[in-house]
């Protein structure tokens, strides 16, 4: 075993070395521009001391987070994203890179579960006095057992499904929790761990949920997005285009010549697409961890991260001409718990921005009503136009039919009320992303924990929604911010509290660094470069 190794990564130093195009040395290589990376790039070029360079083998930055836009003139997101943060540093650099109220649009959430036939408000659990009086019943039954039951608990939940028990009992567990989750995360709630919910399990409260149902109110909003931004153009794929644009574009390679191909580890050495070679001291590495691995030939670490499971993710998108109708009103995303539609989540796309679909003077052709039959007359008519955008989970311990998924998709609008038969389609989207989830899986943490200090003692830091693999901290913010602190823990090894303290951080409002004043913080440090004098690059590459 030791010889195969040995050969392979003699192999590989050949394949390295046969490349013909240049080398260059940088103290830190940055792999991927999407938030992580981005995150990381930002920090090191206000830190201003170790030299560094990003790629990423995409032509435009913005990673999983970046927006697509058809040929009729739809934009859809990668998914539904939206911005709300827990740091500082974030909502620094996201105002940097776009600087003028006309920039965004701010919206209430407004967010609801589609339920037998029902819109209940968002979140389920505390609505239950929207449902019919039987299924009142046995929710209110499930939720005194497991308050009960919460009582005398002493043991950990084993497993997500426990823990949906021991919140909300059975009931709603049946209702809505384990059906839902299971169209999100594509795989049964019991082969899913606890931890990434947070240590804390909270008991119903049973006093709210019960007078709200004898008053027959509703709860309000909550959660840390009750209120969020969107951009007013370009979706929020140009958040990091722009973010980009703030980076030195000499510390960039997007694009082909910018794609990893291999990565030599033992000797820090990446090549890219063109045939470059990089030298790097440390790698921050954003892609996928499992592409990682196999980028680095490293059988032992390949095999380890099989073990870590993760969903792809269908996006799909439908463009309807008319006004928007007073069913759909001002929601922002819904909730598909039932089987009469592929989608677990809806996002009324049009209502974050007017910009997200052509204007209503653009003459566009009807491709179809929704109900499938032809449109009457095939000539282009003006609009006005309103998207959704829906979202579809694929494992494989949930297949989908793939050619047709679209299809499928606007017949669960139908199901569901979002569209009526005769509705005038003019645009349609779908796009499969193989990596969309990072399932927090019963052994994730058992992967995790070998594998990423395995690379770290490797001078790679990975980083990120799938480079790290914890949804928990997979949000936009998080994600930008796991770049930025492993950027602070190469050059001052700081901790970095999102991999490692996810609860800590989801908690509180972190305002350690700014975008400002953390760089003259910074300059004033020692060992960090003064004047024109390099840092050289062997101590950073071993110093932490």
């Amino acid at each position: 075993m030791v010889q195969e190794g040995h050969h392979n990564h003699n192999q590989h130093k050949r394949q390295i070395s046969k490349a013909n195009g240049q080398e260059i040395n940088v103290d830190v290589l940055v792999i991927g521009a999407g938030p992580t990376g981005l995150g990381a790039a930002k920090r090191l070029n206000q830190i201003n001391g170790p030299s560094w360079m990003i790629v990423d083998g995409s032509e435009v930055p913005g990673g999983l987070a970046s927006t697509d836009i058809t040929p009729e003139g739809f934009l859809y997101d990668v998914g539904g994203h939206v911005i709300f943060s827990h740091y500082k540093y974030f909502d620094d650099c996201i105002n940097e890179a776009l600087p003028n109220e006309s920039d965004w649009y701010t919206h209430q959430r407004i967010s609801y579960v589609r339920y037998k036939g029902l819109w209940v408000p968002y979140p389920f659990q505390n609505n239950i006095s929207m449902l019919p009086k039987e299924d009142q019943v046995t929710a209110m039954d499930g939720m005194i057992d497991a308050a009960l039951e919460a009582r005398v608990a002493n043991t950990k939940p084993k497993d997500f499904d426990e823990w949906i028990l021991r919140n909300v009992g059975v009931g709603i567990a049946d209702q809505f929790m384990r059906p839902y989750n299971y169209k999100v995360w594509a795989v049964p709630t019991t082969k899913m761990q606890a931890a990434w919910l947070g240590e804390r399990v909270a008991a119903p409260n049973l006093k709210a949920v019960t007078k709200n149902i004898v008053l027959n109110k509703s709860a309000g909003n909550w959660g840390p997005n009750a209120t969020f931004r969107f951009p007013a153009h370009g979706g929020t794929g140009n958040i990091w285009i722009k973010l980009a644009d703030t980076l030195p574009s000499k510390k960039t390679r997007y694009g082909e010549h910018g794609r990893v191909q291999l990565i030599d580890a033992p000797n820090h050495r990446a090549l890219l697409g063109d045939g470059t070679t990089i030298n790097y001291g440390k790698l921050i590495n954003t892609m996928a961890v499992d592409s990682l691995v196999e980028c680095m030939r490293d059988e032992e670490l390949t095999k380890l991260s099989k073990g870590l499971f993760f969903s792809t993710t269908h996006v799909i998108g439908v463009g309807v001409r008319g006004s928007r109708p007073e069913r759909i009103g001002d929601k922002c995303w819904l909730y598909f718990p039932e089987d009469n539609c592929p989608f677990y989540r809806a996002t009324i796309f049009s209502n974050y921005s007017p910009n997200n679909q052509p204007q209503s003077s653009k003459k566009l052709a009807t491709q179809q009503l929704a109900d499938g039959s032809k449109p009457e007359s095939s000539e282009a008519k003006e609009g006005p136009y309103w998207s959704i955008m829906l979202e579809v989970s694929e494992s494989s311990m949930k297949e989908v039919d793939t050619p047709n998924l679209l299809r499928d998709s606007i017949a669960g609008l139908i199901n569901t009320e979002m569209l009526s038969p005769g509705d005038e389609i003019v645009s349609t989207y779908h796009r499969r992303f193989d990596h969309g989830y990072p399932t927090p899986s019963l052994e994730r943490e058992g992967v995790l924990t070998k594998l990423l200090p395995k690379l770290q003692e490797m001078d790679i830091y990975s980083r990120g929604r799938f480079g790290s693999w914890r949804y928990e901290v997979g949000n936009q913010d998080h994600s930008f911010m796991l770049g930025v602190e492993a950027a602070d823990a190469i050059v001052n090894g700081a901790v970095e509290l999102t991999l490692n303290y996810p609860d800590f951080v989801n908690g509180r409002v972190n305002a350690e660094r700014r975008l400002v004043d953390g760089a003259q913080f910074f300059k004033s440090k020692e060992g960090i470069r003064t004047g024109d004098e390099e840092v050289p690059l062997r101590p950073i590459a071993n110093g932490h």
